[in-house]
């Protein structure tokens, strides 16, 4: 039985992955460096300071905390204002509510971006609080990252939640014992590694509220007996 959530964002409760593809691309592209064809791939795997030094790496001639200031910038407006929340997202949020089942937020996104877009859809407070990468130090593929964010939580992990639209993720959480749900966005080229790797896969949201829900008739049925 699931009794806590914790949700990736990128991807998984809003659809901003092709806004950080994106950048990625503008902002090789301003500092005079052809993006590598595999820049995503590579990138979406790493901290906010590891990619600094990636692009570092690739020829970008500037420090690495000028490098994290720009990226912000170029991804700014679009959480500011045209980002979307993904499908069925606020009506999970319902969900969990009214079964009294408590979630977070665990990303690599800045903590900035990441309260910027909740406030603007005014669901901020329905998360018993944010982890991020940033603040934390730990990247989301270390094991210790959602052991870390579980125990803020207070859930055991078996019946913890992990919904991420990442593979790296999904592993992270998997090797420490969480119930994986493998969240399917368009641009991912992992889906079918996903599928064979996550406890449960879903195409969107009101899947995994369904899911809930019939764990919660089936645990109602067990205390009929």
């Amino acid at each position: 039985m699931i009794s806590g959530v914790i949700f990736d964002m990128d991807g998984t409760l809003i659809d901003s992955v092709q806004c950080w593809q994106n950048a990625d691309r503008n902002f090789l592209t301003e500092n005079g460096i052809t993006p590598p064809p595999d820049i995503t791939e590579k990138v979406k795997k790493l901290s906010i300071p590891e990619a600094a030094q990636l692009f570092r790496d690739l020829g970008v001639n500037k420090p690495a905390d000028i490098i994290i200031k720009r990226i912000e910038e170029l991804v700014y407006e679009e959480y500011a204002s045209s980002i979307p929340l993904k499908e069925y997202a606020a009506e999970t949020l319902d969900i969990l509510d009214k079964m009294n089942i408590p979630c977070c937020i665990a990303t690599a996104n800045y903590r900035s971006l990441t309260d910027l877009i909740l406030k603007r859809f005014g669901i901020h407070r329905r998360f018993r609080f944010i982890f991020t990468s940033e603040e934390s130090g730990i990247k989301k593929d270390d094991p210790m990252f959602f052991e870390t964010v579980r125990s803020l939580l207070g859930t055991p992990a078996e019946e913890t939640a992990v919904l991420d639209d990442s593979l790296h993720c999904i592993k992270a959480a998997k090797k420490s014992g969480f119930f994986t749900v493998g969240v399917y966005d368009s641009s991912s080229s992992d889906w079918s590694r996903i599928t064979e790797c996550a406890d449960l896969t879903i195409k969107n949201l009101k899947e995994f509220t369904e899911y809930l829900k019939a764990q919660d008739i089936q645990k109602e049925e067990q205390n009929e007996y």
